[in-house]
């Protein structure tokens, strides 16, 4: 009883440890060649936004408005789909080590 004690304290740590990890790292998403970078923390947040001036078009502002959302939307989506894996590369191991304790 007292080594799964243990066991589940170690992983507990672990657990802490990757989650402070995942909230430290930034992970970054394009859209556009790079026109558009959006930078999101391990867990998601978006933290910065960065649109180059040549997205913008000073013809025509509608048009403009219009790519520079469809750009923003994918550079997030990456962005996230990017913190995602990274969750899965920190904490897919602890899950999987959750199981092989009783009553997970």
């Amino acid at each position: 009883m007292q080594q799964l004690l243990e066991q589940a304290q170690l992983m507990q740590q672990q657990l802490v440890s990757a989650q402070q990890e995942l909230n430290d790292a930034e992970v970054q998403g394009s859209a556009g060649g790079g026109l558009v970078v959006a930078t999101v923390n391990g867990s998601g947040e978006l933290l910065e936004l960065k649109i180059s001036p040549k997205v913008i078009d000073s013809g025509d502002a509608a048009e403009t408005a219009e790519t520079v959302a469809d750009l923003v939307i994918a550079a997030v989506r990456d962005a996230v789909r990017a913190a995602g894996e990274l969750q899965q590369e920190k904490l897919g191991p602890l899950s999987q080590g959750l199981g092989q304790l009783p009553g997970f």
